[in-house]
């Protein structure tokens, strides 16, 4: 669970709703075909990073970097044709905006990971 503290109080935002947030971010922008999962590989790495791993969704892994900010790692399919260098500079705009947007937290980083083309 990831939260905040202001003048109100203690404000905590759980992790269904932060990968809602960004799947929704990532399937709304232009030439992304869906999401993929989450290798085993990457499952097993991320257990052993130093951030905590809040959700392996679909596509979707948020952990908390060193620096307190979200670290948000998106695995995608494009349709063929799209231009991929566009396509996740857009995606990495998107989510950064839309989550800092609705919760306000931080992002320190997006990648994202072009794991299959569609026809």
């Amino acid at each position: 669970m990831a939260g905040f503290e202001n003048h109100i109080g203690k404000i905590d935002i759980s992790e269904n709703y932060l990968t809602e947030i960004v799947t929704h971010a990532v399937t709304d922008c232009f030439g992304v075909a869906g999401l993929c999962d989450i290798s085993v590989f990457r499952r097993a790495v991320s257990t052993f990073t130093k951030g905590k791993a809040f959700r392996k969704n679909k596509g979707v892994l948020i952990r908390t970097g060193k620096d307190g900010g979200l670290i948000i790692e998106l695995h995608i399919k494009v349709s063929y044709g799209t231009n991929i260098t566009a396509a996740v500079k857009s995606i990495i705009h998107k989510v950064s905006f839309c989550v800092e947007e609705a919760t306000e937290l931080s992002v320190s980083r997006v990648d994202v990971f072009v794991d299959e083309m569609v026809a």
